[in-house]
């Protein structure tokens, strides 16, 4: 039988939550990788994955914060990848939202497993190196998903006049991101949407220029010796396209560490992308957690993908053959592990 071809899509922060707490060892317990990473951790004087994965209770104020929650999502990611059933699948592209793209080069073998790791484990520490600020999500898409395009431009206007910017466009949704007083301005400005903006705590202002200090740190420490070309083609936040044989190894770096940590991601343009260039059988989200399947829908709704228009024909869809495999979803996973 020919194989099912999938993009594989690797989440990014905010997809470790309490239900996902003990994700490691209820999947990937015994793996020589996740030995690994305990390792690096250890000899860097950090608490082990194992150890925080396997925390008697979610603790609030330390899981989501970034040099935590970065490698725990990264290492569910990447042990989730490596347990994808590569007898009946073939993978034809990868991308990631915002940190995920740390994760998509190690999947796509832009960067080693062991640097891949590195980077993430890093960039968790450097992301909480910014200038004063945070993010707030606006929720722009109706009960249908679909995004009516004078409310989106009037949501981009209002945000210009008061200083916020975009930081990451995710389906149906924009996440911004501004100095406190700003986004505190915000609410006033907007015209009428589905619910109010979502503060997102311990959140910075990722993906814009306020984040230099993290870039700088990434530049300094990260080097671009670590960085090849992708043996399966790997798909950036701004849409474009790094295939095999035009990678050059500086210039993903340079994005890696420059457009990707001081301009908006678009997920969005990401998720177009795989759909229209690689046309695949399957989208395939990995673990842990299935908070970013919500925007992968509203961009397939956007497109008309499959002919999927609405909320309702996704699910509907969802409940007969997935096009979109979570494997943070445990009836979903069975369909995609080995």
């Amino acid at each position: 039988m020919a194989k099912e071809t999938v993009v594989v899509v690797c989440p990014g922060r905010g997809t470790y939550n309490a239900p996902e707490l003990g994700y490691l060892a209820r999947h990937h317990a015994g793996s020589p990788w996740l030995v690994h990473f305990d390792a690096v951790r250890a000899d860097a004087g950090k608490p082990t994955l194992t150890e925080m994965d396997g925390a008697k209770k979610f603790d609030p104020k330390l899981h989501p914060r970034g040099d935590v929650a970065a490698p725990l999502i990264h290492a569910c990611a990447f042990l989730d990848f490596l347990k994808l059933d590569r007898e009946r699948f073939e993978v034809v592209a990868v991308t990631g939202n915002s940190m995920g793209w740390y994760t998509a080069l190690a999947c796509a073998g832009a960067v080693s497993g062991e640097h891949g790791f590195a980077i993430a484990d890093a960039m968790g520490m450097n992301s909480q190196k910014h200038a004063p600020g945070g993010q707030a999500v606006i929720v722009l898409a109706g009960e249908d998903w679909r995004v009516d395009a004078q409310t989106a431009l009037a949501v981009d206007a209002a945000c210009a006049r008061v200083g916020v910017l975009p930081s990451i466009r995710l389906g149906g949704m924009l996440v911004v991101a501004g100095p406190e007083a700003a986004l505190d301005a915000l609410t006033a400005e907007l015209p009428p949407l589905p619910r109010p903006p979502l503060r997102l705590p311990g959140h910075g202002p990722f993906h814009t220029p306020l984040m230099q200090a993290s870039a700088d740190a990434a530049r300094a420490q990260l080097p671009a010796a670590w960085f090849g070309a992708p043996q399966v083609p790997l798909i950036d936040g701004r849409g474009k396209v790094w295939r095999r044989f035009e990678s050059d190894r500086q210039a993903l770096w340079d994005y890696t560490f420059g457009h990707q940590i001081l301009a908006a991601y678009d997920f969005t343009a990401a998720i177009t992308v795989a759909c229209r260039e690689f046309a695949p059988d399957r989208l395939v989200l990995l673990g842990p957690g299935e908070t970013l399947g919500g925007a992968i829908g509203q961009a397939i709704v956007a497109l008309d993908w499959l002919d999927i228009g609405s909320k309702y024909v996704f699910s509907r869809r969802q409940e007969e053959d997935p096009f979109l495999v979570a494997m943070g979803r445990e009836a979903q996973r069975r369909l995609v592990a080995s």
